[in-house]
């Protein structure tokens, strides 16, 4: 007997939980790469090894979460995007008000608030 709020999906052979795991878990990977990408951006156009770091780290973290979701690992997967997520969207937030800049506070802080908004959802839906 399947619960319908909790109907598990094999894809691959991995087990899902819809209806918002799966769009979380893409989004953290999306997410993922354009932290790497900032992060390497920003050390080649301006020689900032903090970004990279940062951006560095961020971006694995955002992966962790995603393949903690991937394999089963519903509620750790999920606390770590919400940790990385809430903290990229009060880091660059707050400076996309106070200086009206797009890169890369405006596209982190506000895809940060959107990762936070949708871990809260699976978080409710699973």
């Amino acid at each position: 007997m399947i619960d319908t709020q909790r109907e598990v999906v094999a894809c691959g052979g991995l087990p899902y939980l819809n209806p918002m795991l799966d769009p979380t878990r893409l989004y953290y990977y999306l997410f993922c790469l354009i932290k790497l990408g900032g992060g390497i951006q920003a050390f080649v156009h301006v020689g900032s090894k903090a970004s990279l770091i940062a951006g560095g780290i961020s971006g694995i973290l955002l992966l962790v979460a995603g393949w903690l979701l991937q394999t089963g690992q519903v509620t750790p997967g999920l606390v770590v995007g919400l940790i990385i997520t809430l903290g990229l969207a009060g880091r660059f937030l707050p400076k996309f008000f106070k200086d009206g800049g797009w890169w890369p506070a405006g596209v982190e802080g506000w895809l940060g608030l959107v990762g936070v908004v949708l871990t809260v959802l699976a978080f409710l839906k699973k």
